[in-house]
C-alpha cells in the first residue's frame, strides 16, 4: 500500500499537461478562491446540471476532490473519471459537483486526518474547514444547492476516499453522503479510533468501492470499517459496499463505476 501512495503522490505532484484537445464538458467551469485556512489560493471545477439555465430548480451538491482528474484529460496525468460526461449521460438524478484541486506538494497533507510516521500529513482538519466554512457558503450564495446535509455529499478515490470518510464523520451536520473509493485507511491507525468515539447518524450513508488486488490490506481494512459503522448504529441499508474482483488502485476502476455510486448516493 505504501508503494502505490508513493506512486500516487509522484503522479499529484507533476500534474502532466498534454497537448490534446479538452475533454472538458460546456457545462464545467473553473474559479479561484482564496483559501484561508490553508494560505493559498484554490482553484475549484464547477460542473452545472443539463437543467440548470433553463429551470429554477436547486440541486444537490457533490464535493469531490483532485479536480484535476475529473473532468478533463488534458489537466489529468493519469486518466480522467469523465464525471461530466457521465452526468450528460444521465436523465436523473441530476447534482452541481464541486471539484477541487490538490495542492501538488501539500496534497498529502491536505487529505489526510492523521499524520504518518514515515509520510507525515495529519492536516485534513484544515482542508475540510476550507469546504465548510469558505468554499460551501460561497457555493451556496452563488448557485441555486439544496443546502441540507441530505442533499450534501463528499466524494474521493484513495487519500481523497480517505478524507471524505473522515469529513463526513466529522461534520455530519454538513454532508449527509460519502463516496469512499479505495480509501487509505493504512495510513493511520488512528481513523479506526475515531469512529469508535464518534457518534455517527443512523442515516448518513456510504459507498464503498475497493479492488481485490489494490493491496493485500485493503478489503479487509474496508471490512473492518463497515463493521465499526454498522456498530455504532449506521443502518445496513445506507452502506453499499463493491468489492472488483481484479480492479486496481487506478482512475480506470473509480470512473467505471462512478456513476452506480453517484446515483445510488443521491438517490
Amino acid at each position: 500500500m505504501k508503494s502505490i501512495l508513493l506512486t500516487f503522490c509522484s503522479l499529484f505532484l507533476f500534474t502532466f499537461f498534454t497537448y490534446s484537445q479538452s475533454t472538458a464538458s460546456a457545462r464545467v467551469s473553473t474559479f479561484q478562491i482564496e483559501a484561508p485556512q490553508l494560505d493559498t489560493i484554490k482553484k475549484i471545477w464547477i460542473y452545472l446540471p443539463k437543467s440548470y439555465e433553463s429551470s429554477d430548480l436547486q440541486y444537490p451538491v457533490v464535493y469531490m476532490h483532485d479536480a484535476q482528474n475529473l473532468f478533463d484529460k488534458e489537466t489529468s496525468y493519469v486518466g480522467e473519471w469523465q464525471v461530466d460526461e457521465t452526468l450528460d449521460s444521465l436523465s436523473s438524478p441530476e447534482a452541481i459537483i464541486v471539484g477541487i484541486e490538490h495542492g501538488g506538494d501539500k496534497r498529502i497533507d491536505e487529505l489526510t486526518p492523521f499524520a504518518n510516521e514515515k509520510y507525515g500529513g495529519g492536516k485534513a482538519d484544515r482542508y475540510l474547514e476550507f469546504i465548510r466554512y469558505t468554499l460551501k457558503p460561497h457555493i451556496d450564495a452563488t448557485y441555486r444547492s439544496l443546502k441540507s446535509p441530505e442533499n450534501t455529499s463528499i466524494f474521493g478515490s484513495s487519500l481523497g476516499g480517505l478524507v471524505s470518510f473522515y469529513g463526513a464523520l466529522k461534520y455530519p451536520d454538513t454532508f449527509g453522503q460519502a463516496g469512499v473509493y479505495s480509501p487509505s485507511f493504512w495510513f493511520s491507525d488512528k481513523i479506526y479510533t475515531y469512529v469508535r468515539e464518534r457518534s455517527i447518524p443512523s442515516e448518513m450513508k456510504f459507498y464503498f468501492l475497493v479492488g481485490t488486488e489494490e493491496s493485500e490490506d485493503m478489503v479487509p481494512n474496508t471490512e473492518e470499517m463497515i463493521n465499526l459503522l454498522k456498530n455504532a448504529g449506521v443502518k445496513n441499508e445506507n452502506i453499499k459496499a463493491r468489492y472488483i474482483e481484479g480492479g486496481k488502485h487506478n482512475e480506470a476502476l473509480w470512473s467505471k463505476y462512478f456513476p452506480e455510486s453517484f446515483i445510488w448516493l443521491i438517490k
